[in-house]
């Protein structure tokens, strides 16, 4: 079985996850479909600056999204391990105005594009869906579903693609 590109153990499924990820201050978990905790959100990282992790359920740190400080266009970094793994901007010469490109660290590209503002887009490798996101699964207000469609795509990472066009998105809007 072959891996995605990130490097995580494979796991396709739906995950629930808080649309205001970056304005809550508590750690919370992201329940998979069977609502099962997956992965759990430290909370804590964000009172630094704009940061969170993403952990497992023995609570090891999986993957860290962190605002680029210095950067001419808005970006978000990707890190495992302490060592960077994508990093995600809007496509600069989108007709698409939600149009985003997730540059992985080994020359791979994902492209997500949608109604990111709506909860509604996809993210793509090389054409083929690696997985939805969208709040029609779930009547719960303020939260989304990350559906990750590819059994040896990388959940951890999938979902914080998400956060991170998601917040990006709302930058761009003026939703700080």
């Amino acid at each position: 079985m072959r891996q995605s590109p990130g490097g995580a153990p494979p796991h396709s499924g739906k995950y629930a996850v808080r649309d205001r990820i970056f304005g809550i201050g508590d750690d919370y978990w992201i329940d998979d479909e069977q609502g099962r905790h997956a992965f759990l959100v430290d909370g804590k990282a964000l009172r630094l600056r704009e940061t969170f992790e993403l952990k497992d359920t023995e609570r090891r740190v999986l993957i860290t999204i962190r605002k680029k400080m210095l950067s001419v266009r808005d970006t978000m970094t990707i890190e495992r391990d302490d060592k960077p793994l994508a990093t995600i901007k809007r496509k600069r010469l989108s007709l698409l105005r939600n149009h985003y490109r997730v540059a992985l660290v080994d020359g791979t590209e994902l492209d997500v594009s949608g109604k990111i503002l709506d909860r509604e887009f996809a993210v793509e490798y090389d054409g083929e869906l690696l997985a939805e996101i969208s709040r029609r699964w779930l009547t719960v207000r303020d939260t989304y579903v990350v559906n990750v469609v590819r059994d040896d795509a990388d959940p951890a990472l999938l979902i914080a693609v998400a956060v991170c066009v998601i917040r990006l998105a709302e930058r761009e809007r003026g939703d700080d």
